[in-house]
């Protein structure tokens, strides 16, 4: 496994992050349990999970749980673990029990231990910007919860390029780290980020953790998929997704099979290769499916088979270069 530094921290972590959001409503406990063992034995040493993870109603938190009854089993899973998890969504229908508030903060980070059987989380990151709740707030409550030990870094998900910036140079006005990772949808169908969030997280050293790389499955083969029996049946937005980009879908796997490789690993070498990529977050629902992943990091894409890459799906420059000249 190669590792980096996330962001302009100290902290080394896995290229490949190991996403947790199946465990519990996909993925039994067992199984999580295994996959999470493999991937310590694969050197992936990054784990990324949310409080809302779980299943829905009644289910948010159990993904946190498993992960914690995991850490209880010891052998130093939790010492070789960077544990990153998120707050922001509505947990209970009383009021103060979901968003930004210095209340709310306190409180999902205390319920977030708890579950997660451990003292400190290493990255706790905001899961959305939230528009009612001032910045000085924010990083009061990350302050206090830094001093306590409860949480090292601060990070942030699917934020706007100004949205990092303002948060940063308040952060800094209150001599504090503030963030230092955001985690974005990227992919090679979906790469709107390279407009003005990949730049500003270079820009204020976060490092980018890419969710969905992917694309819901779209670029892991899934024509080739289609033509043998078992294939997973598509609906609604990815099904309409997969209708307007089947022609460039099927360029990209004919460029996979050229290279001899499976499509997933080139789209997750992609990433890799990508400036201001810390690493791809992958949501293995099997053990399987994470053996399939850790392939990308010993896939190196050369700047022909980049080209063609980005000739068959388009990126952007940045910002105003992309529009305005």
């Amino acid at each position: 496994m190669d590792f980096t530094n996330l962001g302009r921290t100290g902290l080394s972590v896995s290229r490949l992050v190991l996403g947790t959001m199946n465990f519990g409503s996909h993925t039994g406990e067992d199984d999580s349990h295994a996959i999470m063992d493999r991937a310590h034995e694969h050197g992936i040493n990054f784990f990324d999970t949310a409080n809302r993870y779980g299943g829905g109603p009644g289910h948010w938190g159990d993904t946190e749980a498993i992960i914690g009854r995991w850490f209880a089993q010891g052998g130093e899973r939790r010492e070789r673990t960077v544990l990153a998890t998120k707050l922001y969504g509505v947990m209970d229908e009383w009021p103060n029990y979901g968003k930004l508030s210095a209340v709310n903060i306190r409180r999902a980070c205390d319920e977030s231990l708890r579950r997660l059987q451990t003292d400190h989380i290493d990255l706790y990151q905001m899961h959305h910007i939230d528009r009612d709740t001032p910045w000085d707030e924010i990083w009061q409550a990350m302050e206090v919860l830094t001093t306590q030990g409860k949480i090292l870094y601060v990070g942030s998900s699917n934020f706007a390029g100004w949205n990092i910036a303002q948060a940063n140079e308040i952060a800094s006005s209150r001599h504090y780290l503030g963030l230092v990772s955001e985690q974005s949808i990227y992919n090679l169908l979906t790469r709107e980020i390279e407009l003005e969030v990949l730049p500003a997280c270079m820009e204020f050293g976060l490092g980018l953790i890419a969710w969905s790389p992917l694309h819901g499955g779209l670029l892991g083969g899934v024509l080739a998929k289609e033509r043998t029996d078992g294939a997973r049946r598509r609906e609604g937005r990815a099904k309409e997704t997969l209708r307007k980009n089947r022609k460039r879908i099927a360029a990209y796997e004919g460029l996979a099979e050229s290279l001899g490789e499976a499509p997933a690993a080139v789209g997750l070498a992609w990433l890799l290769a990508r400036p201001g990529v810390t690493g791809p977050i992958i949501g293995p629902r099997t053990a399987e499916q994470l053996e399939d992943s850790v392939r990308a990091v010993e896939l190196t894409l050369d700047d022909e088979t980049l080209d063609a890459l980005d000739e068959i799906f388009p990126g952007y420059q940045p910002a105003p270069e992309h529009y305005a000249w």
